[in-house]
């Protein structure tokens, strides 16, 4: 899939008022200071499109996106945010948990995962809580130029056994890095290949 335009639509906390339109929609969601941002910018070949900054747990909002005119992508607030309120936390939460559980366009969530980390507890619990309430993802390993090929492999695998502990199979997996463009190919292919099956069964 080759982006031949992004551009930001809309930004809130209620899913309500999230956009009234029939396009699929692709989550991203992360810890704090996963490289969300960076991400997005990178797949979507626009260095400024999502705020990047310094300061983890800056996204505090639900984003949307439209790319090449039909399909969204959404970025969504982290968690396991750096210094905001046990307030604050609680209606990141509410609304992201509202999103999952009552936005129909949504397609799948990317989860992101930091490749130079362990498997983290809060990690796990989400991704087991998006199970529960069957809601398709695909991992996405993030700063994968931090780390050599060797330790880049040997991290992955760890991270697939220990989901391999509770999950029977592994969800779709992507190593990237946004410096060095890598996974930014695979990524889109697989947005664009579940887009054509979904426009083959909408005309058949």
């Amino acid at each position: 899939m080759k982006i031949k335009s992004a551009e930001f639509i809309i930004s809130n906390t209620k899913v309500e008022k999230c956009p009234d339109t029939k396009l699929p929609e692709y989550a991203f969601i992360g810890r704090s200071n996963v490289g969300k941002s960076s991400l997005i910018n990178m797949l979507t070949d626009h260095k400024k499109l999502a705020m990047v900054s310094g300061r983890p747990g800056k996204t505090r909002l639900i984003n949307h996106f439209l790319i090449n005119q039909n399909w969204h992508l959404v970025d969504l607030p982290g968690y396991g945010y750096a210094r905001v309120s046990k307030k604050e936390k609680q209606v990141f939460q509410k609304f992201i948990t509202d999103y999952f559980k009552k936005r129909k366009q949504l397609v799948s969530a990317f989860v992101l995962i930091d490749i130079r980390h362990e498997a983290q507890n809060i990690d796990l619990e989400f991704m087991q809580w998006l199970g529960e309430q069957a809601i398709p993802f695909a991992l996405v390993f993030t700063k994968a130029d931090k780390l050599k090929p060797n330790a880049k492999t040997r991290n992955v695998e760890a991270y697939k056994e220990k989901l391999l502990e509770t999950w029977e199979s592994l969800p779709p997996y992507f190593i990237t890095s946004s410096a060095k463009k890598e996974g930014q190919v695979e990524v889109l292919e697989y947005i664009d290949q579940i887009n054509q099956q979904l426009n083959y069964n909408t005309i058949r």
